[in-house]
Formats: C-alpha cells, structure tokens, sequence
C-alpha cells in the first residue's frame, strides 16, 4: 500500500499481515511471467504512458472488466470477459477460446440505446443505467455526439473509459458501440444492431431515478465523509489536468486553500510520473490533494476501510465496496467547501 494514502495502524496491519502479505511473491511470479515493467500495475494499461494498448483486430486475454470494455470498444481489439486464470493462461500459450466477443456474431448489439438528456451526462452514471438494464448484452448507443463529437480524442477516451467501466461493473457490459464514434460503429454503422434488438431510452429522469435507488452502504448515512476516492479506474493525465483547474478554481470559490476531506486521486504509475513533470502537479499538491497508484477498490476490501463513510463519482468503486456515489460536481462542492 502507498503510505501517502490516509490508513490507521489497524488498517496497515490487516493491508500487511492478512489481505497482502504475499504480494511481493505474486508480483515476482508476474515479473517471471513477463510483466511489463514495474510501473505497469494498473486497470488502465492501454494509456500511452503505460504502452500496453493494443491495435483494432488484436486478439487479448484479459481479465479487467473496465480494461476488457475499452480495448473492446474504443480500440476495436477482441477479448471476452476472461477469469482471473484463465488470463494468464492464454497470455502463456498464446491462444485464447474462440467464442463470444471474439466472434463478429457475437460483436452485434442487442440493444439499442437512445440518449435524450438534456445536458451531457455524467459517464459513470448513464454507464451505470445502460449496464443494469443491458446486462452482459451488446448495446448501441445513439445522441452522444452532441457532446462527444465524432473523433476519439484524449476528451472522449477518457469519458469512455469511465462510462465503460460502469457498464461492465453495474452490469456485465465487454462491448458497447457508439454511434459515429468508435471504430466498428463508424466502419458499419447499424448493421451491428442484431435483429429484434431492444430499445432503452434513457433521459434526464431515468438517469436521475437511477441515481435516487443507489442504496447508502454507510452505517450513519448522515456521518461526514472521511475519505475520498477518485479515480476508478485509474485516471488519465488530461483528468489529473483538468481536476487540478478545478480544485483551485472552486477552493478559490469558497474561501478554502486546501481541500476539507483528504481526497485520493489515483492513475498508472507512468502516468503519474509523466504528470509530475507538468506544473500542474505542485498545483495540486498543493490543494492537499494526494495522488497516488493504488487500486481504491483493493483499499475498501479492509473490512476497517469499509466501515469508513467514503465518498467517490466512480460507480464501479460504489458497486464493489461500501463507498457512496456522487456525481463529479458534487464531489468537488464537498471537497472543497465541506458538508455533507
């Protein structure tokens, strides 16, 4: 564990002598294996600062569901949602099953989902609403061109890296196309929608009645947050950029120089070294923002950490642990002005 993160000695005690006492030998096994490099633990491998990002028609053996859904999507490379063995057995042999999303069968969607908010919508949350209602289905998206455009620039990697991750988390989501904007919905537009395909309409109200029925996991729901998380998964550097901006905008805002909760931003380890060579990261740093390469999730699986009142706008972290949703806006309105 990154001993900047905030943890009690009860905390590091069960982090060192129960839940990760052998991870010096699992990380040497992966290193015999073949590992990358030791900067190349993170759920975001395919950023360029990490330089494990596959090419359109790449066949993978993956794991990571937010990683899986984003070399599936965005790079147009092929992979199912892998176990945790069975990864690691086909990156050993170098074959994997040929079945489901490696299929171009299997790549067509079965839902077609038409997007009608009034504003862009938050990506972990209009992730999190096509994920529980499409499942482990293929969906269509339509409408997000009015704000993502048709180019997959670092704006919509990063937004699609974070709707993705929701999808599969909240739900069972390894592909998803969306109209005019990643590569297979591009190159054959609506001949990927299947036959008798389904159709959800999402708009301001659906997406706020899925907000409304997120159950609070905390045991005081009224408890002022202690902790919060941000960045699940890992973070890109434009996000670390642009959260900077917004840190030092809105602690202006309220009269505050540091930030009221102690706050965790996490990214790949490449990429946190590319964003200390920027003079955004004195910027943050000195926000009292702490940056940091851990998975929060492995952090919340302490069943000390769990019983924390955490707060986090990734809805795959709320959907694994104890922490509880907000959106972007208000997580920066609680950090930075305090609240509840």
């Amino acid at each position: 564990m990154d001993k900047n993160v905030p943890s009690s000695l009860l905390q590091n005690l069960v982090f060192e002598k129960f839940m990760y006492n052998k991870q010096d030998y699992y990380e040497d096994q992966l290193k015999k294996l073949g590992l990358l490099n030791d900067d190349a633990f993170t759920c975001t491998c395919y950023m360029d600062a990490v330089g494990n990002k596959p090419n359109k028609g790449d066949v993978l053996s993956w794991s990571e569901s937010s990683a899986v859904v984003y070399a599936n999507s965005v790079l147009g490379a092929r992979c199912n949602r892998n176990s945790g063995i069975l990864d690691i057995m086909g990156s050993i042999v170098g074959f994997v099953p040929y079945f489901g999303l490696l299929t171009d069968e299997g790549r067509k969607a079965d839902w077609i989902v038409e997007v009608k908010t009034s504003k862009k919508p938050e990506a972990q949350l209009l992730g999190s609403a096509i994920g529980m209602k499409v499942m482990e289905d293929v969906p269509y998206v339509k409408g997000l061109d009015k704000w993502l455009g048709n180019n997959l620039n670092d704006d919509a990697c990063t937004y699609l890296k974070d709707f993705g991750a929701a999808t599969a988390s909240n739900g069972a989501v390894g592909l998803y196309h969306i109209d005019g904007l990643t590569p297979e919905a591009v190159e054959q537009g609506e001949q990927l929608i299947a036959d008798g395909a389904k159709v959800y309409v999402i708009d301001d109200d659906e997406l706020q009645r899925v907000y409304d029925n997120y159950p609070v996991m905390w045991k005081n729901i009224d408890a002022k947050p202690k902790l919060c998380f941000m960045g699940c998964p890992h973070m890109s550097l434009q996000q670390l950029k642009d959260w900077t901006d917004k840190v030092e905008s809105s602690l202006k805002q309220y009269g505050n120089k540091k930030v009221v909760i102690p706050t965790v931003f996490t990214a790949a380890p490449g990429v946190l070294k590319e964003f200390e060579t920027t003079s955004y990261s004195a910027r943050l740093n000195a926000t009292g923002v702490i940056t940091s390469y851990i998975c929060p999730l492995m952090y919340m699986n302490n069943p000390l950490s769990g019983k924390m009142p955490v707060i986090t706008s990734s809805n795959k972290l709320r959907t694994y642990t104890t922490a509880r949703y907000f959106t972007d806006d208000e997580i920066l309105v609680q950090i930075t002005k305090g609240g509840k």
